[in-house]
């Protein structure tokens, strides 16, 4: 099997299945691992390439893509450990950009799919992808009533009780519509991750590999008392199902949910066509290793919420 995430063609439907097989086994387990322990096998670099080439052999062999396909999985089952609950809107995954050519083809699917052409205007909001864990918060009448992570993307697990002991999840929201499902990520900075790494080794715990999965093992916690011991942060980057509009466009809802209380990125910028979205992705590359936390790439959602 490969590495290369360059297309490499396969002679025959004997040799595809095969390498499906393999390809199938090996990213399943990667999810449980990742997903359902938080203990990878691979590293994001690797694990990327894999899912890549499963969509490559996918598409070359469409009759041999299996139902049950991980290439269209976004996470693993709810653990037995917590309660399970549905997303009232599905919590899909997003697909990794590498370069200004997947910036290109993403902005060129999106007009396909708007029926727009290359020249017709188009805003982005763009921030950095923070590398935590997805959290869905609902409140009703302001209330946190459910916090739940994404699971396999339909169900999650509830862990409201742990996350009410992250400073940045407000139990209470004050001016918000009767229900709102808030999106977004629970994450540990890197100064952190290394503090509880050096407390983990002292008692001589497991050590965790990233912070990513620092973050997952320590909000899953059966016992809310550990969770809280553990400095998780919260950032919001968007919405599930709400019963009024906050706002017309991506950056008029993250104000107003930033007036309500919760913390949304100082990164988000606005960008108005190709070479804003090129530029804002080469600035964070280039600010990358600076950053307090660990991201996995830039984020584009279309500015309009309609």
């Amino acid at each position: 099997m490969t590495d290369e995430s360059t297309e490499i063609r396969v002679e025959t439907d004997d040799e595809a299945r095969i390498e499906l097989r393999e390809l199938h086994g090996l990213i399943k387990r990667a999810d449980e691992a990742y997903h359902g322990r938080d203990e990878p096998i691979m590293d994001d670099g690797e694990y990327d390439r894999r899912k890549l080439r499963l969509r490559q052999l996918e598409a070359q062999h469409p009759q041999l893509k299996e139902a049950d396909s991980p290439s269209e999985s976004v996470g693993a089952p709810p653990s037995e450990g917590f309660g399970k609950a549905i997303h009232e809107v599905p919590m899909l995954s997003l697909d990794n950009a590498f370069s200004a050519d997947d910036i290109r083809d993403f902005d060129a699917r999106v007009r396909r799919f708007l029926g727009w052409g290359t020249e017709d205007p188009l805003e982005y909001d763009a921030e950095p992808k923070i590398d935590g864990l997805s959290i869905s918060l609902t409140y009703r009448e302001g209330t946190l009533e459910r916090a739940t992570t994404r699971g396999d993307g339909t169900t999650g697990e509830v862990v409201t009780r742990n996350a009410l002991t992250i400073p940045d999840i407000p139990g209470r929201l004050d001016g918000t519509p009767d229900f709102m499902e808030v999106r977004g990520e629970i994450f540990m900075g890197r100064r952190e991750f290394a503090l509880l790494n050096e407390s983990q080794e002292a008692v001589g715990a497991r050590a965790y590999m990233n912070p990513r999965n620092a973050a997952a093992g320590s909000l899953r916690q059966l016992d809310p008392e550990i969770t809280k011991t553990r400095k998780l942060e919260f950032i919001a980057h968007g919405l599930g199902r709400i019963s009024e509009p906050l706002g017309e466009t991506q950056s008029e809802v993250m104000a107003r949910l930033s007036e309500f209380g919760l913390p949304t990125s100082p990164l988000t910028r606005t960008c108005n066509n190709f070479n804003d979205m090129r530029k804002y992705f080469e600035e964070i590359e280039q600010r990358r290793s600076t950053l307090p936390y660990d991201i996995d790439g830039v984020v584009y959602k279309v500015s309009s919420v309609h």
